[in-house]
């Protein structure tokens, strides 16, 4: 099961039917049509458990009886594709959802007193996650939750929607419409709140902080390797100008600090400037043990 099947089946089982959920799913799955006995209002989705939950909502809210149907698409997938239809009432529903002037008229956007209301809101934003919504789980990296609208005006007006709970929404065009996104991983867990997905929320947040743990460990691992690498091959450059030293008999000319800290250096090539340090007696800071290794090399060089 994908996680967005996950998150759409968690606000399915704990929501309560609301006429701005059942207008979210209208505006942007439904369809009008004409039959032998007159207007039909139809609504489609290709998962049959949003299928009859839609079912359930007309059912609810409007004590109707909806007709339920699938056909296959005609694609190599065959997937399958589900009809809620309403043959009776239908101008009724339309006027009380304000849906009206969405299919008569020019309004494409989300009706005013929805953006106005906050529940209404939170219920608008569930039904049209349940509608055209994914979200991709955490663990592969990407953050991204995202909700399809036709019209480039509903997709601005969702964006409004998102913001009115403080969500950093982006608007984007698509061939086949407009897409409205969250790109942060604490806007989409607050967004899980706001539609009522509270197990996946924590699941996310879940992986996410496990994720992040994960990856400050690898950095930490990435650094330190690096370091140690960076120590080994300056000492092996040091360790060579030593012995460049003692080939020219330089070397017992130094004084006794140098020779010390050469032959700490020798016998240690992957120990650290503060490790080097902490063998002599006294201990040396770090400055001090670069300081006399950097005269070694100067004193190499100049041979």
């Amino acid at each position: 099961m994908s996680f967005t099947t996950q998150v759409k089946e968690e606000v399915m089982q704990t929501s309560q039917p609301s006429y701005s959920e059942l207008s979210a799913f209208i505006k942007m799955s439904g369809s009008l049509g004409l039959s032998g006995q007159g207007l039909t209002l139809s609504v489609t989705t290709q998962n049959a458990k949003i299928a009859r939950y839609i079912y359930g909502l007309f059912e609810d809210l409007f004590e109707v009886t909806p007709d339920l149907s699938y056909h296959y698409k005609s694609n190599l997938k065959k997937n399958r594709v589900y009809t809620v239809l309403i043959s009776q009432a239908v101008e009724a529903i339309l006027a009380d959802l304000r849906l009206a002037d969405s299919f008569f008229g020019e309004a494409q956007g989300i009706s005013p007193d929805i953006i106005a209301d906050e529940r209404k809101a939170r219920d608008y934003l569930r039904g049209a996650f349940l509608a055209t919504g994914s979200v991709t789980h955490p663990e592969t990296g990407k953050y991204q939750l995202e909700i399809a609208s036709v019209y480039a005006d509903h997709a601005t007006d969702l964006a409004q929607l998102l913001r009115l709970f403080m969500l950093d929404a982006k608007i984007l065009e698509r061939k086949k419409g407009t897409i409205t996104y969250l790109q942060k991983a604490e806007d989409i867990i607050d967004f899980l709140i706001v539609i009522g997905a509270m197990s996946c929320m924590e699941e996310y947040e879940s992986v996410k902080l496990m994720r992040e743990a994960r990856n400050d460990i690898n950095r930490a691992s990435n650094a330190e390797a690096a370091n140690i690498a960076k120590t080994v091959t300056a000492s092996m450059k040091t360790i060579d100008n030593i012995i460049r030293l003692r080939d020219n008999q330089v070397f017992e000319g130094l004084s006794s600090d140098l020779q010390q800290i050469a032959n700490l250096r020798i016998a240690h090539p992957d120990y650290s400037l503060a490790q080097l340090g902490a063998l002599l007696n006294p201990p040396l800071s770090k400055s001090g043990v670069n300081h006399r290794l950097r005269k070694l090399n100067q004193l190499a060089k100049e041979i």
